[in-house]
């Protein structure tokens, strides 16, 4: 069990083509995972936050079991089942155990039930492909199993209700960090690329001034708001900055204060709305911005505003590549093509910010942590220095906004830049992490002994 418990995390196990991806999709709401007839073809686990209803929770997929990893030696129940789940149990209050009803039970399924009988999770049976009420009979033969059995069907969306009604009550309270400290969401960007109205549509108020003189808002703005209903409800504080400026342009006492405050706004963000203008296209001092960003390690999401000007002589497609060529160390981050004017994909905004938002506070399941890292280090070791080569022995999560990792290995001045910046991409590999700086510290074993003392 992890050091912190059973986490609100709901796990899809099974064994492999059962349907395991198309029910995480389902639930999700999204298509994050590959849904494909294939078998196997989910070969690492998806951790996305997800909402039912107004309930938040973790949900993680697992691929199943590979035909090639059972060869490895006689038991293919150590190769397979333990190699792809066992860490993921490890902090899931509740499982998911996926079954195919049109193929009637199968002894991997009963290997797999037998694992998770020791998982110490809430779990339930969802007997998918349920896809026509001929179907449903069949899912009373894995009663057998010993968990509760749903018949329901991913692709036709039948019976996902009931199944969640049943998971969700297992899943514990977590703190909500952001009801005694809201998240702060800044919204930056040069003067006159359209960041109060920008807010004004999004929030349909005019508690901010607009105007088409460049430099109108001369101070921070802020505006409370919340996203979801209930316990799981994230609260933040919509900040509007004033216009950014090169320091060299800043001719005024007034405009050298608002510069002052945008710069401290970043520097205290939760989640940075970086502003572009689509018709001329990041600037040098767009750059310089998104350097603030990085530097403060804020969470962020590139908004494109004004694409109802730019549509009609460049396609998304084309402008996509060429922005993250321009700003490279924000390739990490979501960007939304936008219009503040017309209204256009300011919902998706919205879901980016939130989306962002669960990334930068959230906190990683341990055993899926170490078990990322362990792999990364196993499929590309880190070169060898002065004779040395760099060992990782254990990690943990130590800190959120942003995300502190920290990494306990034999000599942390083995670890080199590159090796560091392979592991982050793992990481987002593994987790996503979009719009979340990442950030790990490096401590010799020793120090663990030390403050577990």
């Amino acid at each position: 069990m992890s050091d912190v418990g059973k986490r609100r995390m709901v796990v899809i196990a099974g064994r492999p083509n059962v349907g395991k991806s198309a029910l995480f999709n389902r639930i999700a709401g999204k298509r994050i995972a590959i849904v494909h007839a294939q078998s196997g073809v989910t070969r690492d686990r998806i951790l996305r936050e997800a909402s039912w209803g107004d309930i938040r929770f973790l949900l993680c997929d697992t691929g199943g079991i590979h035909e090639t990893r059972a060869k490895m030696t006689d038991d293919p129940f150590e190769n397979g089942i333990r190699q792809q789940t066992e860490a993921a149990l490890e902090d899931a209050a509740a499982v998911i155990l996926v079954v195919d009803v049109q193929a009637g039970l199968h002894p991997m399924d009963e290997a797999v039930a037998s694992l998770l009988r020791n998982a110490g999770s809430k779990v339930v049976v969802a007997a998918n492909k349920a896809d026509a009420p001929i179907h449903e009979g069949g899912a009373a033969d894995f009663a057998r199993l010993g968990f509760p059995v749903f018949a329901v069907s991913a692709m036709q969306r039948r019976g996902i209700d009931a199944l969640m009604n049943a998971v969700l009550p297992a899943l514990p309270e977590e703190e909500n960090v952001t009801v005694a400290e809201p998240l702060r969401v800044v919204i930056a960007g040069r003067p006159n690329v359209g960041k109060s109205s920008y807010i004004n549509r999004l929030l349909r108020s005019d508690r901010v001034l607009v105007s088409n003189v460049a430099g109108t808002t001369r101070d921070s703005v802020e505006i409370p708001f919340t996203l979801g209903r209930g316990a799981q409800a994230r609260h933040y504080l919509l900040v509007d900055t004033a216009g950014m400026r090169r320091r060299g342009k800043v001719d005024t006492a007034v405009e050298r204060f608002s510069l002052s405050k945008a710069e401290q706004s970043i520097r205290r963000a939760g989640v940075v709305v970086l502003i572009l203008d689509a018709v001329q296209g990041p600037t040098a001092f767009d750059k310089r911005i998104a350097a603030l960003v990085q530097e403060y390690k804020r969470g962020c999401v590139v908004l494109v505003n004004k694409w109802d000007l730019a549509q009609d002589t460049v396609t998304q497609r084309q402008y996509g590549p060429a922005l993250v060529e321009a700003l490279p160390f924000m390739g990490h981050c979501p960007v939304i093509f936008a219009s503040a004017q017309s209204g256009y994909n300011i919902r998706r905004t919205i879901d980016a910010i939130d989306h962002v938002a669960g990334q930068v506070t959230g906190m990683l399941p341990t055993g899926i942590l170490n078990r990322t890292l362990h792999r990364a280090y196993q499929e590309a070791a880190p070169a060898a220095k002065g004779g040395r080569r760099l060992k990782l022995y254990y990690a943990t999560q130590v800190g959120r906004d942003p995300v502190r990792i920290r990494v306990f290995v034999n000599r942390p001045d083995l670890v080199q830049s590159a090796y560091e910046a392979y592991l982050i991409r793992r990481l987002r590999e593994e987790f996503g992490l979009e719009g979340a700086p990442v950030v790990l510290q490096f401590r010799s074993r020793s120090s663990r002994e030390k403050e577990s003392h």
